[in-house]
C-alpha cells in the first residue's frame, strides 16, 4: 500500500438548531443515507458511494457550527505514531474510546490553534454502498436520492493563527500547501489549502479573529452537469444559496455554496486538479482574490466572507 499516514478525510460533526430540519435536509434533500441514531442524540450519514459507516454527524444543540473534524489514518501502528508526535510538538492530545462513535473505532483528539478539534482514528465500519466488491455495476440506481453527493470531500475553517496550523499540519500530519491567498502586505497568508492526498485540498484554512468556526463543508459530485441538478434541487427546495453555480481560480473547481437550514454553509463541489507533495504552491495575490475565490465573477460577496457559524 503506497498511502501512509493521513489517508483522508473521515468525518465531521455538525450542530443543528433544529434535528428533525436537519435530518430532512441531509437525508433527503442533500441525500445523504442515514446510517444510525446514537444515546448522545447524534445522527449518523454517509454519501451513497462511501463504503465506511458515517462521515457527516448532526446533533441539535442551541447554536449551529462544527464540533470536530476527523481523518482517517492508515492503521493503528499509525494512529500511535500521530499521537506520539502531536504530543511531542507541544499538543494535548484526548483518547475517545472506540465506540463512543457508532461503528467506529478508537479516535485521537486535539486543539490546533485556529480553535478547531480535529481528530485522527484508523477503524471504521465498512457498510458497503450497495454494491459487491467482485463484478460491481458502475452505480445504483436506488441510493441516488436528491443531490446524491458521491462523498463528504473538504471542509474551509475560519480561525486565528493560521501560520500555526499550517505547521502542524505539515510538520506533524504530513500534510503540504497546495494554494494559498496572500494579504495586502504581499506576505502574510489570508488562506491556505492544504492536502493529504493528490486532491486539490483535504483541509482549507482563513484568517479570522474568532476562533473554531466553519466556513463550509463540501461534498463531492461527479460532473458540472450534477452541480446544475444540484442547483435545480436546491432551488425546488428552497434551499438558501449563497453563490453559484460557479467556478473558482483557487482549485479550479466548480460550485455551489449553499446553507442548511440552521445557517451552516455547505459546498457542492466537482472538479478541481491533481497535485503532489513536490508541487510548488501556488499563490494568489490580494488584488486578485476575488478571481482567485470566483473565477466568473472575478469579486467576492461580503456574505461569502463573513457568514460563518
Amino acid at each position: 500500500m503506497a498511502m501512509t499516514g493521513v489517508l483522508r478525510p473521515g468525518h465531521i460533526s455538525l450542530r443543528v438548531l433544529d434535528l428533525e430540519q436537519g435530518i430532512n435536509h441531509y437525508k433527503n434533500v442533500l441525500g445523504l443515507v442515514e446510517t444510525g441514531r446514537d444515546n448522545q442524540g447524534r445522527v449518523y450519514f454517509k454519501a451513497w458511494d462511501e463504503r465506511d459507516h458515517n462521515s457527516v454527524l448532526i446533533r441539535e444543540a442551541e447554536d449551529a457550527g462544527i464540533d470536530f473534524f476527523a481523518f482517517k489514518v492508515a492503521d493503528k501502528a499509525t494512529l500511535e505514531k500521530l499521537d506520539a508526535d502531536l504530543k511531542a510538538f507541544g499538543l494535548t492530545t484526548e483518547r475517545i474510546p472506540a465506540g463512543e462513535m457508532l461503528e467506529t473505532g478508537e479516535r485521537v483528539r486535539f486543539q490546533v490553534p485556529s480553535g478547531h478539534y480535529i481528530e485522527l482514528y484508523a477503524e471504521k465500519t465498512d457498510v458497503g454502498n450497495g454494491q459487491p466488491y467482485v463484478n460491481p455495476d458502475p452505480w445504483v440506481p436506488d441510493a441516488e436520492r436528491g443531490i446524491a453527493p458521491t462523498r463528504m470531500d473538504h471542509c474551509l475553517l475560519y480561525g486565528p493563527d493560521i501560520e500555526k496550523v499550517q505547521e502542524i499540519f505539515e510538520k506533524v500530519l504530513g500534510f503540504f500547501l497546495v494554494e494559498h491567498v496572500v494579504m495586502e502586505d504581499g506576505k502574510t497568508d489570508l488562506a491556505i489549502w492544504l492536502s493529504c492526498s493528490i486532491k486539490a485540498h483535504d483541509i482549507a484554512f482563513v484568517r479570522h479573529p474568532e476562533p473554531n468556526k466553519l466556513h463550509h463543508v463540501a461534498f463531492k459530485l461527479d460532473s458540472w452537469e450534477k452541480v446544475l441538478r444540484a442547483a435545480d434541487l436546491m432551488s425546488m427546495n428552497r434551499v438558501s444559496i449563497d453563490i453559484g453555480p460557479t467556478r473558482h481560480g483557487v482549485t479550479r473547481g466548480t460550485t455551489i455554496y449553499a446553507f442548511d437550514p440552521s445557517g451552516n454553509r455547505f459546498e457542492t463541489f466537482c472538479g478541481g486538479y491533481d497535485c503532489y507533495p513536490d508541487g510548488k504552491p501556488i499563490k494568489w495575490t490580494w488584488d486578485e482574490v476575488g478571481a482567485g475565490i470566483f473565477y466568473h465573477d472575478r469579486a467576492l460577496n461580503e456574505r461569502f466572507l463573513s457568514v460563518v457559524s
